[in-house]
């Protein structure tokens, strides 16, 4: 996968996955692969019933069928803003990374269609969670999108319409294996990581730049992109505080930095 994208070969990730699947499945035929459905390792040969969508009828709706009664003012509060953390500052740290590679920043550093992009976010999010999927939020994997030369809405529209006629196809999908997945998330993170060589690192930038080294370190430790993000603002304020460079933050890190730390008090 490293050497097709070295060579600019289009669709090298995708390549990548789809070649480690096949010999996977070579495996597989072979012996050398045995499927263990209780260990978690499921055949890699992909099956071609149709997609079962009966059960969307049962969890549809259901995020409506709660007795808030029993759950308490107070624990409600908690859970949405355990999710608000979650859902915005990842989807912050994705947009922002992902706009860094294509070059979609402005000269202040700010993706001027934010907006728009959060509120499309804000709609999957509410939209999956009444259908009764898990969290639909921006993922990273968007940077493959990035890299192989998308930067138009033109790409969204297009792995939209790709994933609408995956939903048919869902047993040839599901059949691909995590090793072969897992590689193309491995050149993504390097693909965003390229952007670190930003970070000025003389001794003048210090208060900006061990919170963004402690942000970076941080995301892969605590398998989390709010979490790095946390951690950055905490130390971002704390450190320039304390070395009196107050004209440095910005009002809303203040703000911030005393909801991460509400944060891990109280959940």
């Amino acid at each position: 996968m490293s050497v097709l994208y070295i060579k600019k070969v289009k669709g090298a990730i995708l390549i990548g996955i789809v070649a480690t699947w096949v010999l996977g499945i070579i495996c597989e035929l072979t012996g050398l692969y045995a499927p263990d459905a209780e260990a978690g390792f499921f055949t890699l040969i992909p099956s071609f019933h149709m997609t079962d969508f009966s059960k969307l009828g049962k969890t549809f709706g259901e995020c409506f069928d709660v007795d808030m009664d029993s759950v308490g003012l107070f624990n409600f509060i908690v859970v949405i803003f355990s999710f608000l953390f979650v859902d915005l500052f990842d989807t912050l740290g994705t947009l922002i990374g992902v706009s860094t590679k294509a070059g979609l920043l402005d000269k202040e550093g700010k993706l001027p269609g934010i907006r728009p992009a959060l509120m499309a976010d804000a709609i999957a999010t509410t939209a999956g969670a009444v259908l009764g999927t898990s969290t639909t939020t921006t993922f990273v994997e968007s940077s493959a999108g990035t890299a192989a030369g998308g930067r138009t809405g033109l790409t969204a529209l297009t792995t939209a319409v790709l994933f609408l006629l995956s939903m048919f196809l869902a047993p040839i999908f599901i059949s691909i294996p995590a090793f072969a997945t897992a590689p193309a998330l491995i050149l993504v993170g390097f693909l965003m990581f390229s952007t670190v060589s930003e970070i000025k690192v003389d001794e003048k930038n210090y208060t900006s730049a061990i919170p963004a080294y402690l942000c970076v370190i941080a995301m892969p430790l605590f398998y989390s992109i709010s979490e790095g993000i946390a951690i950055g603002v905490i130390s971002y304020v704390v450190i320039n505080l304390a070395c009196k460079k107050f004209k440095e933050i910005n009002p809303i890190m203040y703000v911030l930095a005393i909801m991460f730390v509400l944060k891990y008090i109280f959940l």
